[in-house]
């Protein structure tokens, strides 16, 4: 009985996801939703205000938009940066290398 106890217990440490993996699957989370997937896209090519942002996605209101950007500064995967009224969002470098991931992609 001890022998199947101690290969049940290899065999699930063989199966739990190692950190690297979990880390993997929280910032795939992140951009689950295709907005959020896009507002990264969009901050590829210049860091951006929400009315900026707003008007780059067409259909999505200003607190929709305050609301994904929120969820990805939770991530970590953007920063704001204070200019005057406004903040303007930039990628942090684990955004940037997600965003590298999702262009080889979607090309």
């Amino acid at each position: 009985m001890a022998a199947t106890s101690k290969k049940s217990s290899k065999a699930a440490q063989a199966t739990r996801p190692s950190s690297e993996i979990r880390q993997a699957a929280d910032l795939l989370k992140q951009v689950s939703d295709p907005t959020r997937l896009q507002v990264l896209m969009l901050l590829t090519e210049k860091e951006r205000n929400v009315s900026e942002l707003c008007a780059d996605l067409g259909t999505q209101s200003q607190p929709a938009v305050s609301h994904h950007l929120a969820l990805l500064r939770h991530g970590r995967l953007i920063e704001p940066r204070r200019s005057g009224k406004h903040n303007y969002y930039y990628l942090t470098e684990a955004g940037r290398e997600l965003a590298q991931v999702v262009h080889t992609i979607v090309g």
